[in-house]
């Protein structure tokens, strides 16, 4: 990687995995000034923030530009897929992120799947469909249950595990003829169900080089035991011993290289964050899905774990480098469990004052996703999932023990949590 003076790094998003970012690129050396646009009320109290929508790309770049930024990190999927990246890239300006070509891996499922047939990866038998008729017909020769899928970015709820025929065929008519998921669900992919348990993979990626983050789970239900709706994730744990350095070996011969040498192939120069979800099952390691940034709420036990300074490694990724070979990980385990507002992933009220325990255990750490910040400090709830509570400890079972302790010393109007995130880990 090439030598480096002191970068402004400009943060993209206003989550908790932003937030995280945030935080890491301030513990860097090579950071001078750190901004984030839009932030959240814990961003706001580190960093100075913009109130720009992500979704203006012309403003974005705007900014980029007046403040000097030398690094913009791209946390969330829509951006993205709007061209972020080739829109600063056009200024000169390095970006961490896929393009706009490579983001279609996680902004087009059916974009996706047809890739992976492509260059043969393995993931669930699948069709993709744009009318009802031809949608039912499929559904008849592949009878539940079976996944139905909106293609395009629906912010990770736009997957409906159907156990009967009737919630199949409900879910297409929905999607293709009513508007559960707006413009993304106008092309739907219905595939087979994959049993066996998911973990995620997240790589950093520039061309052909790449480097793995340790092996993730999260916990998409909302409900304990894993039951209810999908959301965008209600914890995450790493590492997970069920990812055998054995099977992380199949992984990155059977999946990584292979994506990476399509994309190629394709036409596609991929840097940025390949972040793959995966189902062990009991024929192989198969693939759901590709997102092309960091996962939310997997950043915040991702990141903490990280010994190295991670922005340089970013920037040599944003500019086409070679990466390191390896990362230097700390030793034991971390967990994030979210604090969410009551009715999530439902309607939800927004507003509520927060209180914070007045210092915080080491090892311990809150990360702010859906708040705001008042003009004399108070931290008000803004979103479904309000804030991620993380910890680090030598094992599993003491990472959970000091989560939870800091979860029950703060306190919003209908705070709600799953009390079992790790579970499987802990049962194993």
């Amino acid at each position: 990687m090439s030598e480096i003076s002191k970068l402004n790094i400009l943060v993209v998003g206003s989550g908790g995995r932003e937030h995280a970012l945030v935080q890491k690129c301030l513990q860097s050396p090579l950071a001078g000034k750190v901004i984030a646009a839009p932030g959240n009320g814990g961003m706001a109290s580190e960093v100075e923030c913009f109130n720009l929508c992500v979704e203006d790309i012309p403003a974005l770049v705007e900014l980029a530009q007046e403040q000097n930024i030398g690094l913009v990190v791209v946390g969330p999927e829509v951006p993205l897929s709007l061209g972020l990246v080739d829109a600063l890239a056009a200024v000169g300006i390095p970006a961490y992120g896929p393009n706009k070509d490579g983001a279609q891996l996680e902004s087009s499922k059916a974009f996706c799947k047809d890739f992976f047939a492509r260059h043969n990866i393995p993931t669930a038998a699948y069709g993709t469909f744009t009318e009802v008729e031809p949608a039912l017909a499929y559904l008849e020769e592949h009878p539940a249950p079976i996944v139905i899928k909106a293609s395009g970015l629906a912010a990770g709820k736009g997957v409906i595990m159907a156990e009967t025929q009737e919630e199949a065929v409900a879910a297409v008519k929905d999607m293709l003829e009513g508007d559960a998921f707006g413009s993304s669900g106008k092309e739907i992919v219905i595939e087979e169900t994959l049993y066996g348990e998911e973990a995620s993979i997240h790589v950093i990626a520039s061309g052909e080089h790449f480097v793995c983050l340790p092996p993730s789970q999260d916990h998409k239900r909302v409900g304990e035991g894993d039951t209810g709706l999908n959301t965008g994730g209600m914890g995450a744990y790493t590492p997970t011993s069920k990812v055998t350095p054995e099977m992380q070996a199949e992984i990155e011969e059977q999946v990584i290289k292979p994506t990476l040498a399509g994309l190629k192939a394709d036409g596609i120069d991929y840097r940025g964050t390949l972040y793959a979800g995966l189902m062990l099952t009991d024929k192989g390691v198969k693939v759901l899905e590709y997102n092309v940034r960091f996962g939310d709420p997997e950043t915040q036990v991702l990141l903490p774990m990280v010994a190295d300074d991670l922005v340089p490694v970013l920037l040599a990724s944003a500019k086409g480098e070679a990466l390191p070979a390896k990362l230097q990980y700390h030793e034991g385990a971390a967990i994030v469990i979210v604090l969410a507002a009551g009715g999530y992933p439902g309607s939800y009220a927004k507003g509520q004052e927060i209180t914070f325990p007045a210092t915080l255990p080491a090892s311990s750490a809150i990360v702010h996703a859906g708040t705001s910040r008042d003009i004399d400090g108070t931290i008000r709830t803004a979103g479904g999932r309000v804030l991620g509570v993380s910890g680090q400890a030598p094992t599993l079972q003491a990472a959970v023990d000091l989560a939870y302790s800091v979860c029950d010393q703060v306190e919003f109007q209908d705070k709600y949590l799953r009390r079992d995130i790790g579970h499987r880990e802990l049962n194993r």
